[in-house]
């Protein structure tokens, strides 16, 4: 059983608890809307709260930084949770491994359903990539097709398959009413529907999604908000040469 270790947010102090938190009120600037946001604040737990920010964002509006001390803690010993068995590998690392497969990984990605941002799948895929990383694009030993936006399920199961693809990277930013997990769900119901599924690693990412999620969504792997190409590419390297 693991050790108990209780963690408290970290302010001015190790330790002190105090966190800041944002949140819009239907109410226009002014002493009364700060000492409201105040108590709203302090019934979310915070202690002698300050407003540190208050500018009107609407019509009728009002956004707000709240600034306390919270009195709350998590213990790391009741965290149990499913994280990326991959480990991170140096471009050249991911390069010289991928060589033992004899053939460029085929990658297949896409922002599927009504979502048309494609940020994140830009990110992953695209030459340019993120953060100073270079994406998939750039990699000698990869192959990368970005279908872009709005893509339906059955378009991103027919492409990847006339590819030949290794794996489908999912994109989901759009996240209202749960779209994210409706769109991915119908995805892998879909693939299992076709005798499909097996054939990809099917990859999922996004703003509100981590690896547990997609596992639970059916996905091999889940990668959400920060991740770098580097990481997808030593995952799917890892991977497919495991499976030679």
């Amino acid at each position: 059983m693991a050790e108990n270790k209780l963690l408290r947010a970290y302010g001015d102090r190790e330790g002190d608890g105090m966190v800041q938190m944002s949140f819009t009120l239907e109410i226009l600037p002014g002493d009364r809307a700060r000492e409201a946001a105040k108590r709203f604040a302090e019934a979310h737990g915070l202690k002698d709260a300050l407003i540190a920010t208050m500018e009107q964002c609407a019509k009728e509006h009002t956004y707000f930084v709240a600034y306390g001390r919270s009195p709350h803690t998590v213990n790391l010993a009741d965290i149990h949770v499913e994280e990326l068995a991959a480990q991170p590998l140096t471009r050249e690392e991911i390069e010289a491994s991928a060589k033992k497969l004899g053939r460029k990984i085929v990658v297949v990605g896409a922002c599927t359903g009504s979502d048309a941002h494609t940020v994140g799948i830009d990110a992953i895929l695209n030459y340019k990539g993120f953060a100073g990383e270079k994406g998939l694009e750039s990699y000698k030993s990869f192959d990368a097709h970005n279908l872009g936006a709005q893509v339906e399920n059955h378009e991103l199961i027919a492409r990847a398959s006339a590819l030949g693809a290794d794996a489908i990277l999912v994109s989901q930013v759009i996240t209202q009413r749960n779209c994210h997990k409706e769109n991915s769900a119908a995805l892998v119901e879909l693939m299992v529907k076709e005798g499909l599924r097996d054939r990809f690693i099917l990859l999922l990412g996004g703003p509100r999604i981590d690896h547990q999620l997609a596992v639970d969504l059916g996905f091999d792997a889940g990668f959400g908000p920060g991740t770098k190409p580097l990481t997808v590419a030593s995952y799917l390297v890892e991977r497919l040469v495991g499976r030679t």
